[in-house]
């Protein structure tokens, strides 16, 4: 967990050999509020946010989760997977300019970086107790496929191990969803 907080610090740079002026602008400043709300939206990874929570929560409804159940479904993917696009594009920061991703928000310096690594901290805060309310079972498999995905963001990804998060995080979301169920199934 140490190195979470330590890869989303709020006030040192992202490593590199020197600030490249989008770094520069993402840690100083950045637009007004609407603009700055919608590039924080974007550099989040939407659309597969939106996916996979839409997925899981269908798969849910399927399942036989009631409508409050799938609300809570909706609500613990959707932070997870938010934290996981904003931790993603924060600690790809150095990466991202390097390779002239100016379609990155935090890139193009259209949000701040404080701002999206808040937002990540926020997000995961948020998928714990969403999680727990679906049944500690339930919420501690959803946890366990978070973590995954961090940790793939942290670092795994850069090994030949690359896969294992993945294939550890959505072979979990089946679980997920059942073991919230009444009786416990599976």
């Amino acid at each position: 967990m140490n190195q979470t907080f330590q890869a989303l610090s709020l006030s040192a740079p992202p490593p590199s050999s020197a600030p490249v002026p989008a770094e520069a602008a993402a840690r100083a400043g950045g637009p007004g509020l609407g603009r700055g709300a919608l590039a924080l939206l974007l550099s989040a990874h939407p659309a597969p946010a939106l996916a996979v929570t839409a997925l899981t929560t269908a798969l849910g409804v399927a399942a036989g989760r009631d409508a409050f159940g799938s609300c809570l479904v909706a609500l613990a993917v959707l932070t997870g997977q938010l934290s996981v696009g904003w931790s993603n594009d924060r600690i790809d920061l150095a990466r991202d300019t390097a390779a002239h991703r100016r379609d990155k928000p935090l890139v193009a310096g259209e949000v701040q970086m404080r701002s999206v690594s808040v937002a990540a901290c926020a997000a995961l805060v948020l998928c714990a107790p969403l999680s727990l309310a679906n049944g500690a079972a339930a919420g501690g498999a959803h946890l366990i496929g978070v973590a995954a995905a961090w940790s793939y963001n942290l670092g795994v990804k850069r090994t030949r191990w690359s896969w294992l998060p993945y294939a550890l995080a959505f072979g979990l979301l089946p679980a997920f969803l059942t073991l919230a169920l009444p009786g416990h199934p599976g």
